[in-house]
């Protein structure tokens, strides 16, 4: 049974009214059946405000580089230039991969790679000038345009921006992504999982998403849950993003990221989040958002509890490859669109496919001019992918 604080923020939540951080915390002291009343108005908002319509884009995921000038201790993706395993992919070699997508009806291309790794390693630095191009920004830019020519729709992963960096992408991407992951300086600190990550820091990566607003672009970003984070961190990291969102509009998409442990890193043994806490953020930040923003949790790291994700508050099953694997999490496999419909539909949810810009993103303020007439082309009223 609710106690008479729970019932007050059950009513202050049936009313219509966002909650605040100590209302975050109150619902993160919730057992699982007293979490149940709270994941029924967060669900119910997706019901009636959005429609009842869950989404997901059909991607291509290009990681387009191993090579980072971060070192994250989670990271199992990065790797240095003397490992055999490191790469930058050529240009033919993505374009390859995307039109072997295009036989497969993706729509999304997702490009993610190591941060501006041409700032500590030599050997990029000389083979990217070799190509052509000072950075691997430049080089990303490039891409984007012939991966729009293709007629694809890019969406980038880039890491921390600089004001001419994001202009020259704006109009070659659909949408760009940067997860905040935490609004915490003491992850930087020494021992901590942003040690040596200079692109962690959180003022730089607020500087990168502020920018975006600046340039209407539409910007994906999230949380990372689980890497050492308190409750309060967390919250904190939803009610920044939200506050950038209300003073520039432009954050169409909140992922909720599990951490999960990737064997051969420093935090190999660190227990991942149990998914009661995965749950609790994910109810907390469709309540702090309301209908005001597209949440998502990755499917394949969550692939024993879809039915429950789907009834916590998310409306989107995020980028899903019938192509390529998920390089950040390679044994992680993402489920088939199939079962996603035969679920989705079983909870008397409507699944639509998307492109990487969102419907209520596709308009004048917003459409990237590049991209502008064959974003159009391929979308119904609504903005959803023409069947």
């Amino acid at each position: 049974m609710l106690n008479t604080e729970n019932m007050e923020l059950l009513f202050k939540i049936i009313k219509g009214e966002a909650i605040n951080k100590e209302d975050a915390l109150t619902i993160y002291s919730l057992d699982k059946s007293s979490l149940l009343y709270f994941m029924y108005l967060s669900t119910n908002i997706v019901f009636n405000q959005l429609e009842g319509i869950i989404s997901f884009s059909k991607n291509i995921f290009i990681p387009l580089t191993n090579l980072c000038r971060n070192n994250c201790l989670y990271c199992g993706f990065r790797r240095s230039p003397n490992d055999n395993s490191s790469y930058i992919l050529e240009k033919d070699k993505v374009i390859e991969i995307v039109k072997k997508g295009l036989k497969y009806n993706c729509k999304e291309v997702l490009f993610t790679f190591g941060e501006k790794p041409e700032t500590k390693y030599d050997k990029i630095r000389k083979l990217l000038k070799k190509w052509g191009y000072s950075s691997i920004i430049e080089y990303l830019r490039d891409l984007c345009e012939e991966v729009g020519k293709i007629g694809l729709f890019p969406h980038s992963n880039p890491g921390i921006l600089e004001k001419e960096e994001l202009e020259l992408l704006k109009d070659v991407n659909a949408s760009i992504g940067l997860m905040l992951e935490n609004i915490s300086h003491r992850l930087c600190d020494k021992g901590g999982p942003h040690e040596f990550s200079p692109g962690k820091v959180p003022k730089l990566r607020i500087n990168t998403m502020e920018l975006a607003g600046k340039l209407k672009i539409p910007f994906t970003t999230g949380i990372l849950v689980g890497i050492g984070e308190t409750v309060e961190e967390r919250i904190d990291s939803l009610l920044i993003i939200k506050k950038l969102h209300e003073k520039y509009g432009h954050i169409q998409e909140i992922i909720i990221q599990n951490f999960v442990p990737q064997e051969n890193t420093p935090m190999g043994s660190h227990p991942a989040p149990d998914f009661l806490t995965v749950l609790k953020t994910i109810v907390i930040a469709r309540l702090i958002f309301r209908e005001n923003i597209n949440l998502q949790a990755p499917p394949n790291l969550n692939l024993k509890n879809l039915s429950d994700l789907l009834l916590s508050g998310i409306n989107d099953w995020g980028g899903i490859s019938p192509v390529t694997h998920d390089f950040i999490n390679p044994e992680m496999s993402w489920p088939k669109i199939s079962e996603l419909s035969r679920i989705t539909e079983n909870f008397y949810f409507k699944l639509k496919e998307r492109l990487p810009i969102y419907p209520s993103f596709i308009n004048d303020k917003f459409l990237p001019k590049f991209l502008k007439e064959k974003i159009l082309s391929v979308v119904d009223e609504e903005g959803y992918l023409k069947e």
